[in-house]
């Protein structure tokens, strides 16, 4: 359970499945909503990370003006689940201290607090969660998506979602489930009724 008088929200499912999309309806719906990739990417710009990933995998993941070269760190870690596990141990101690900042300073009238993370789980995040839902979208509408928006084939869209706890698993942990294979209208509608239940309840 969360440590706050809010409600926690937190948002899981497949890679292209939408969770961007019911975390923006919920923050228009007036939650505060803690964007977990965001937060990652702002994270491993830190000059800290930067050297310390520069150190271990070397120049290759820089880019020309110092920045970081996400996709060849995607190479690295997700072509070694030892790689992986040791950027996760930096990155997730530093996302949970941004969140909880985040959280510490959210306005009177907010009706709940979101995370949208896609390794909800995997970082044992349910557990400073009230409740948790998983958006449930079919497979090819989520390769289309990512193929549409970040270039990824069903490879690798396979790949990357082999790196996390398989989506069966993800929706029997949740407490609700979200369909999104509709209209944007029924997702909003679908979205509102799940908070209203959730702070009527």
């Amino acid at each position: 359970m969360g440590q706050w008088t809010i409600p926690v929200i937190g948002l899981t499912g497949g890679v292209g499945s939408g969770k961007s999309r019911v975390a923006q309806l919920l923050e228009e719906s007036g939650c505060l909503v803690a964007n977990a990739d965001q937060m990652a990417r702002e994270a491993l710009e830190s000059p800290e990370v930067r050297d310390l990933i520069t150190s271990r995998w070397g120049r290759e993941v820089r880019l020309a003006d110092g920045g970081v070269n996400r996709d060849a760190v995607a190479q690295v870690v997700f072509n070694d689940e030892t790689e992986r596990h040791w950027l996760e141990s930096i990155i997730h101690p530093m996302v949970e201290r941004m969140r909880k900042a985040l959280f510490d300073t959210a306005p009177d009238g907010t009706r709940a607090l979101v995370i949208d993370a896609p390794l909800l789980f995997e970082a044992d995040l349910g557990r400073h969660c009230d409740s948790i839902v998983f958006v449930d979208t079919p497979l090819d509408i989520r390769q289309d998506r990512v193929l549409k928006s970040r270039q990824w084939d069903s490879a690798e869209l396979a790949r990357r979602e082999a790196a996390q706890l398989p989506l069966d698993a993800k929706r029997s942990m949740s407490h609700h489930v979200l369909c999104n294979e509709g209209e944007m209208t029924d997702l909003a509608r679908s979205v509102e009724q799940y908070l209203d239940d959730l702070i009527n309840d």
